[in-house]
């Protein structure tokens, strides 16, 4: 029996930990930078904020579709996994003298050169985010990629939890309250280091060429896994039934990402308008929602492993439904947070790892094996497309209708989710259940 391969995709999730370190800074420092230094109001800076997904839309695809056609020595993700990540460092390290610069002496030529750095940052992300995150599939046989892709998102957690570790410390609020301006290069270069860090190991240590090959040896051995057909020419195509597949599950990752987001965005300012509750309030529910996450790994994993990928989502979009349903009743009849809604919020994290641990295994095993980066590409396309027009749909709903609209609007996509993915016929590959520290590996 196959078994995955655990320190090489801890290894190969070191791509993904730089990834997700970054847009934890990212998303934390910017916004203060562009409202306290540069003063901007939040409108502008949520327009800019809104740019990498805006960006994301065109890049992933195309970034994701040409390294499938690349062919280098080291490999076909590589080489944009490399060139991303120095574009991106040397690029971060520049940003804090700008900010620095325009509080010394404002000028309209330092927000303008801050604003177009930040931009060929976000393109220099997306140079590497989806090879990056192809070069799982890459490397691990169709029947483990839930597996493999739980211990990517795991990666990605911890390159969250290293930058919220380094911040606390660099800046705890003793030295940040009340200052009229902060230096941020130490946390940028700190930042930096854990990106290079982690990508140099992963070059050292993962010989993407030769893996890949025998990963294709391997699947060669199991034409079973493969869902292409050969068309008159000898050319591999995908069946008409497994692109409608492909089209319904696409659809499901767009309607669960509607529907998520669209709570996460909004739920600060709902909780401060529905319930008189403040930033606290809310960051508690959504820490909340987060550990109960990454505790759920393991059950997760038994049930993935028992009732395979497809059984799996379906869980969790019926659990995430209740859950939204049930956070409008509780935070419309009461003004205070309460054990009820936590428990609500735990199990709504469980619903969206067994969501999306599983979703992008799903996408790529409808794919030949030529096509990953660029079937990669189209799960970000569909997920990055729902981020996008959520906060702007969600908002004009909650201001011209009802703030109170926020969880019966998540509901209903996340619901019309559900009969888009039983449509879904293609991409599962259920397992034998294992127990105790073996489910460990099914996350």
């Amino acid at each position: 029996m196959m078994k995955l391969n655990n320190k090489r995709t801890i290894l190969v999730g070191l791509a993904f930990l730089s990834i997700c370190a970054f847009w934890q800074m990212y998303d934390s420092v910017i916004p203060l930078i562009l409202t306290k230094t540069f003063k901007i109001n939040e409108t502008i800076s949520g327009a800019v904020m809104a740019a990498d997904n805006v960006l994301a839309l065109f890049l992933l695809p195309i970034f994701g579709s040409l390294s499938d056609r690349t062919d280098t020595r080291i490999g076909k993700r590589t080489p944009y996994i490399l060139t991303g990540t120095v574009l991106a460092v040397v690029l971060l390290n520049i940003l804090p003298f700008l900010d620095n610069g325009y509080y010394a002496s404002p000028s309209a030529g330092k927000l303008a050169g801050f604003i177009v750095l930040l931009g060929l940052i976000l393109i220099s992300m997306g140079i590497y985010r989806s090879p990056a995150v192809a070069l799982m599939p890459d490397v691990t046989p169709k029947p483990l990629r839930s597996k493999a892709n739980a211990i990517i998102n795991l990666m990605g957690a911890l390159g969250g939890i290293l930058y919220l570790i380094v911040a606390a410390l660099m800046y705890p609020n003793s030295k940040v309250a009340g200052a009229e301006h902060v230096d941020y290069r130490p946390l940028f270069i700190v930042v930096s280091l854990i990106m290079a860090v982690s990508i140099i190991i992963m070059y050292a240590t993962i010989r993407e060429k030769e893996l890949n090959r025998k990963n294709q040896e391997l699947e060669a051995e199991h034409p079973e896994w493969n869902l292409a057909e050969h068309d008159a020419s000898g050319n591999e195509v995908l069946p008409r039934e497994v692109r409608r597949s492909l089209g319904f599950l696409l659809a499901s990752i767009a309607l669960w990402f509607i529907g998520y987001n669209g709570v996460t965005t909004w739920f600060t300012t709902y909780v401060d308008k529905v319930m008189g509750q403040g930033l606290g309030g809310a960051s508690t529910c959504m820490l909340i929602a987060t550990g109960g996450a990454i505790v759920s790994y393991i059950p997760i994993g038994a049930l993935a492993s028992k009732a395979g990928r497809k059984r799996t989502i379906m869980s969790g979009i019926i659990i995430l439904a209740v859950c939204f349903m049930s956070g409008f009743f509780l935070t419309t009849l009461s003004s205070k947070l309460n054990i009820v809604m936590f428990i609500v919020f735990a199990l709504m994290g469980f619903a969206w790892a067994a969501i999306n641990v599983n979703s992008l295994p799903m996408v790529v095993e409808m794919c030949r094996g030529a096509d990953i980066g660029k079937f990669t590409g189209y799960y970000y396309t569909a997920s990055m497309a729902a981020q996008v027009a959520t906060p702007i749909l969600a908002g004009t709903l909650m201001r011209h209708v009802d703030y109170r609209i926020l969880f019966p609007y998540a509901t209903i996509f996340v619901a019309a989710s559900f009969v888009t993915m039983s449509k879904v016929m293609h991409g599962d590959s259920p397992a034998e259940a294992k127990k105790g520290l073996e489910a460990f590996e099914d996350m």
